[in-house]
C-alpha cells in the first residue's frame, strides 16, 4: 500500500498485477494493472488511461504525485 503524506490517495500494488487506488471515501477510485521494470511502472487503466512511476528512495512518484510506502497490519 501506497499513500500521499495527508492519507487522501491510496494506491494498493497487488501480486497479480492489477492496482486498486482509493481517493478520500471514493474506493476503487481508479483500478487497472500495472508493470514494473527495475524501479520503473507503467499503469494502464481500466478505461484505457496510461500513467508511469518510479520508485526512488523508498518513495513512489507516480505522475504529480507523491507516494510513501504503509507497512500492511
Amino acid at each position: 500500500m501506497w499513500v500521499t503524506a495527508d492519507g487522501h490517495i491510496r494506491q494498493e500494488l497487488l501480486p497479480d498485477g492489477r492496482y486498486d487506488e482509493a481517493r478520500g471515501e471514493r474506493r476503487s477510485a481508479y483500478t487497472g494493472r500495472y508493470t514494473v521494470t527495475g524501479n520503473h511502472l507503467d499503469y494502464i487503466d481500466d478505461t484505457g488511461f496510461t500513467a508511469t512511476g518510479d520508485i526512488r528512495d523508498g518513495v513512489l512518484f507516480h505522475e504529480h504525485l507523491v507516494l510513501y510506502k504503509k507497512n500492511q497490519a
